[in-house]
C-alpha cells in the first residue's frame, strides 16, 4: 500500500511524516527534478511526502512533481494535511486533489492553534459536507495520530466526497466558503497577540531597526555572552590537553611523523575545531528566530528593500538559508517558479555569509578588532547582503530582465521556541561541522603539510616548498588588495575546498605561531580587506558542483568567475580607499 501526504506549506505535514515514519526513512530526488524526495514506511505501508503547495496549476517544479506522482503513480491513499485555522485556503488544494479520483483522508492538524483564535471546527459535520473521513490531530504534540493510523489502515478505498475544483476558482472558492461556515464557529477573540507583535514588528520604519537589533543580540550571545567563552574553555580543557598528550604519546617517533601529527593534522584540525561552539550558539540563535517565526517576518521586511533595488523578493529565501550553506541555498532556488529567477537566486546565495567563514571571521576579528568584534562580524554579514542587492540590481537589468514576481509567505503565530527542536538544529550544524574537519579539512592539512615540507628534491625548508612557490606565482595577483604574501594566497586557494580550511592552511604555513605572525603580516585595514575577499570570493567545490549539477557549466563558470572579480574589486576599493585615510 502507498499513501501520499499532500498539504499547503507549513501546516505540518513533515512533523506528520516523522512521526509516521519515525528513523524509516530516506531523502532522494524526484527523477528528472531536483526536488527532495521523501519516502519512509509504516510499517508495510510506503509514505510519501510530497512537496508542499498551494495548488496544482504546474507552474513551480513542485506541482508539477506532486501532479505528476497523483497522475501518473497512482497511490492508494491520499492524507491531505490541512491547518485547521485556515479551512478555506486549504480546501482548495483539497478539491483539486478530489478530482484525481483517489481515496482520501483529511488530517485536520494544529486543532489547538485553531481554538486558540477562536475556531471551533465539528469533525464530523465537515466530514459530512466534503464526503471524506476528517481526523483532528495536533502533529507537533502526536495527538490525534493513533486514530489517524487507524483509519489509514482500515480504509476500504471507496470514493465518496462531493468536494470538486468547480469552473472556475471564483466557484470552487464560494463552495468551500458554504462547506467551512457550516463546519465551524468563529469566535472573534478581537486582535490576536502575532497580530499586536506584528504592528511593531512590521512597521514601515521600526521594522528595520528592529531586524538589525536582533542580529546584533545573536551575534552578542555568539561572541560574547556563550560561544567566545565555551570556544575558549574547550580549547583550554579538550584540544590543548589532548595536542600534549599526543606530543608525549610520539615523542620517540620520527621527527617527520612528529610534525605531521602535531603541525599537520592537530594543528590543522584543531585551529578549526576550536570554534565549533562558536557555530552551534550562532545557529542556536538563528534557530531562535525561526522556530519563534520572525524569520518569515525578516523575509518580508526584506521583500520590501529588494524591491526597491529591483530585485525579486522571493530571491530572499535561498538568502536566508545561505548564511547556514550555500550548496541547500542554492537548491531551494528550485521553488522560484521561473527559470531567470531561479538562475539569479542561485548566483546570489553564495553572497551570504555561510557558517564556513565564521572561523576566519573570528580569528581575524578577535585579532585586530577585539573591542568591536561583534560589530565587525556583522557589518561582514550585511555586506554581503548589500552587494547581493547591488549585485541583484545589476543583474535584473541585463541579464535577467523580467517582470518581477509577488512574494507568497506564511505568515505563522509566534510561538516560544522548543528547546529540544533549538539544539537538535545545532547539533546537526555541529555534527556537519565535525564530519567536514574529520574528512576534508583532515585530509588538506595531510596535503598542505607534504606541500609546505617538500618539493621535487625532497624535504626543505617552508620557504623553498611547492607550496611556498605556489602562493609566490599568485601573490601579485593579490598585492593591490593589501595582502600579496604567499601565505595568504595558498590559504585562499585551499579555501576553494572548505573555507575553514583557511585557517588550518595558516596555522602549517606559519609552523604554529599564527595570532603573532597575523599581527605581523597584516593590519586593522587588510585584515578587513582580507575578510571581504573571503566573504566573496569563489565559493567552495560543493557548491561549485551543485551549482553545475543546477544550472550546467555555463552558469557555474558564471557564477565562480564573477565572485572572483567582484571578490577582487570590493577589497581593491576597501584597501585602497582606506590607505588614504589611515
Amino acid at each position: 500500500m502507498i499513501i501520499a501526504l499532500l498539504g499547503n506549506p507549513n501546516v505540518g505535514k513533515t512533523t506528520l511524516f516523522n512521526h509516521l515514519t519515525g528513523g524509516n526513512q530516506y531523502v532522494g530526488n524526484w527523477p528528472g527534478v531536483t526536488v527532495d524526495k521523501k519516502e519512509g514506511w509504516l510499517d508495510d505501508i510506503k509514505v510519501v511526502d510530497l512537496p508542499g503547495i498551494y495548488a496544482m496549476d504546474t507552474y513551480s517544479n513542485e506541482e508539477k512533481v506532486s501532479k505528476n506522482f497523483l497522475t501518473h503513480e497512482r497511490p492508494d491513499l491520499i492524507i491531505n494535511i490541512i491547518d485547521a485555522s485556515n479551512l478555506s485556503r486549504n480546501l482548495y488544494l483539497t478539491s483539486q486533489a478530489a478530482d484525481f479520483g483517489i481515496p482520501m483522508i483529511l488530517a485536520l492538524n494544529m486543532m489547538d492553534m485553531a481554538r486558540s483564535k477562536g475556531i471551533d471546527i465539528d469533525p464530523e459535520k465537515l466530514s459530512a459536507n466534503v464526503g471524506l473521513p476528517v481526523v483532528p490531530i495536533v502533529a507537533s504534540k502526536g495527538i490525534g495520530l493513533d486514530e489517524l493510523i487507524k483509519q489509514v489502515k482500515a480504509h476500504d478505498g471507496k470514493i465518496t466526497t462531493q468536494l470538486r475544483a468547480l469552473a472556475t476558482e471564483q466557484d470552487t472558492y464560494a463552495h468551500i466558503d458554504q462547506i467551512v461556515a457550516d463546519s465551524q464557529t468563529h469566535q472573534d477573540q478581537g486582535h490576536s497577540l502575532s497580530e499586536r507583535i506584528d504592528r511593531i514588528v512590521l512597521h514601515p520604519i521600526a521594522a528595520y531597526p528592529i531586524f538589525l537589533a536582533l542580529l546584533f543580540l545573536v551575534f552578542k550571545l555568539t561572541f560574547s555572552w556563550v560561544g567566545e567563552p565555551l570556544s575558549g574553555a574547550f580549547d583550554k580543557y579538550l584540544l590543548e590537553p589532548f595536542g600534549q598528550l599526543v606530543g608525549n604519546l610520539l615523542s620517540g617517533s620520527s621527527e617527520w611523523f612528529q610534525s605531521l601529527m602535531i603541525d599537520g593534522v592537530i594543528g590543522g584540525v584543531g585551529s578549526v575545531l576550536v570554534f565549533l561552539p562558536i557555530i552551534m550558539t550562532l545557529f542556536f540563535g538563528i534557530s531562535i528566530l525561526e522556530e519563534s517565526g520572525y524569520m518569515a517576518r525578516a523575509a518580508l521586511i526584506m521583500d520590501r528593500l529588494m524591491r526597491r533595488v529591483g530585485l525579486s523578493g522571493k530571491a530572499f529565501i535561498p538568502m536566508i538559508i545561505g548564511f547556514g550553506c550555500s550548496v541547500p541555498a542554492i537548491m531551494s532556488a528550485r521553488t522560484l517558479e521561473s527559470e531567470k529567477d531561479r538562475k539569479l537566486a542561485a548566483l546570489l546565495a553564495p553572497l551570504m555569509s555561510c557558517n564556513a567563514r565564521l572561523p576566519v571571521y573570528m580569528l581575524f576579528s578577535g585579532l585586530f578588532f577585539a573591542k568591536y568584534q561583534e560589530l565587525v562580524v556583522m557589518s561582514l554579514y550585511l555586506l554581503g547582503i548589500f552587494i547581493a542587492f547591488i549585485m541583484g540590481l545589476i543583474l535584473k537589468n541585463t541579464l535577467f530582465k523580467k517582470e518581477e514576481e509577488p512574494l507568497l509567505i506564511e505568515m505563522p503565530d509566534y510561538q516560544i521556541p522548543r528547546l529540544k527542536s533549538l539544539w537538535q538544529t545545532s547539533w546537526d550544524k555541529g555534527k556537519g561541522f565535525i564530519r567536514k574537519a574529520a574528512t576534508i579539512i583532515f585530509s588538506l592539512s595531510v596535503i598542505v603539510w607534504f606541500l609546505s615540507n617538500f618539493n621535487l628534491t625532497g624535504m626543505v625548508d617552508i620557504t623553498d616548498s611547492l607550496l611556498a612557490n605556489l602562493g609566490r606565482t599568485v601573490a601579485p595577483f593579490l598585492a593591490p588588495l593589501g595582502f600579496g604574501t604567499w601565505e595568504a594566497a595558498v590559504s585562499l586557494i585551499t579555501g576553494l575546498m572548505a573555507k575553514e580550511v583557511v585557517i588550518s592552511t595558516m596555522e602549517i604555513v606559519y609552523q604554529g605561531n599564527l595570532a603573532q605572525a597575523l599581527t605581523t603580516v597584516f593590519t586593522p585595514l587588510t585584515a578587513y580587506a582580507f575578510l571581504v575577499f573571503i566573504l566573496l570570493y569563489t565559493p567552495c567545490v560543493a557548491v561549485i558542483a551543485t551549482f553545475k549539477k543546477e544550472f550546467g557549466t555555463k552558469m557555474m563558470m558564471l557564477s565562480v568567475s564573477y565572485q572572483l572579480a567582484l571578490a577582487w574589486i570590493v577589497s581593491f576599493l576597501i584597501y585602497q580607499v582606506g590607505s588614504l585615510f589611515l
